[in-house]
C-alpha cells in the first residue's frame, strides 16, 4: 500500500544511508526513528557507502518494509531504477542527477511522487514549469557536515524567498539544529530534512518532537 503525498509528510523527514550510521545497522536506526515519529524517510546510500548494488537493494527492501508497516513514505534518493524495483513511495532527484523530466515520465504511472533539490531562484522558476512535481528540497540553510558537494548556504532569508516563489511545498535541508527549527518554520517551509540531527543525537525522540511541534 503506497503512501499518497501530502505536505505534512515533510515535517520530520529523515535522510540516511549506511554511510551515515557507521558501526550500526541502518535497519535498527530506522526502527528507532520510526518509533520516534518521523513523517518520511529517504534512503540515500552513497558517498562513503561500501555496499554492493545487490546489498543496497536488499537493505532497501527491508527499510521499505519497515516504512510500509509504519505507514511512513519510503523515498529513494537519485536512483529511479532502484525506486521502481523497490516500489518506493517517492524518489528524490538533485539538479545534477538524472534529468527531472525523465524521472517524472518514468514514475507517472506508478503513483510515485517526485521531489527535486533547488537552491536558487532560477532553479525554482524551472521547477515551477514542471507538471507532477510533489515538493522541493532547498538548502543548505546552514553550513552542513554531511554533504561534501553542498551548494552555498542560503540562510532563512534565502529559504523564505524560495518558499514564496515555489508552486509546491518546500522542505528545508542542511545544517538544521533543534535551535533553528522555529526560525525555519517562520519561513513557511513545510518541514525539515535531516541526517545528523537524528543520527548523532542521543535523544532523537526529542528532536523529532521538536520538528513536529515546529511545523
Amino acid at each position: 500500500m503506497s503512501v499518497t503525498f501530502e505536505p505534512g509528510l515533510l515535517r520530520a523527514y529523515f535522510v540516511a544511508g549506511s554511510q551515515d550510521v557507521p558501526g550500526k545497522d541502518l535497519r535498527v536506526v530506522l526502527a528507532e526513528m520510526l518509533q520516534a515519529g518521523i513523517t518520511a524517510y529517504q534512503f540515500r546510500d552513497k558517498g562513503a557507502s561500501t555496499l554492493t548494488p545487490a546489498e543496497r537493494l536488499a537493505l532497501g527492501r527491508d527499510l521499505r518494509d519497515q516504512c510500509r508497516a509504519a505507514s511512513v513514505p519510503f523515498i529513494v534518493d537519485d536512483d529511479v531504477d532502484m525506486a521502481l524495483a523497490l516500489d518506493a513511495d517517492g524518489v528524490h532527484v538533485g539538479q545534477s542527477d538524472e534529468r527531472i523530466q525523465q524521472v517524472l515520465a518514468a514514475t507517472k504511472d506508478r503513483q510515485m511522487f517526485v521531489g527535486l533539490s533547488c537552491s536558487t531562484s532560477a532553479e525554482v522558476a524551472a521547477a515551477n514549469q514542471l507538471a507532477g512535481l510533489a515538493y522541493i528540497g532547498s538548502g543548505p540553510i546552514y553550513p552542513t557536515v554531511s554533504k561534501d558537494d553542498a551548494d552555498p548556504v542560503i540562510g532563512t532569508a534565502g529559504l523564505q524567498a524560495l518558499v514564496a516563489q515555489a508552486n509546491v511545498p518546500i522542505v528545508a535541508i542542511g545544517g538544521v539544529t533543534q535551535e533553528s527549527l522555529p526560525a525555519i518554520a517562520q519561513t513557511g517551509a513545510a518541514g525539515v530534512a535531516v541526517i545528523t540531527l537524528l543520527t548523532r543525537n542521543p535523544q532523537p525522540e526529542r528532536a523529532v518532537q521538536g520538528m513536529l511541534a515546529a511545523f
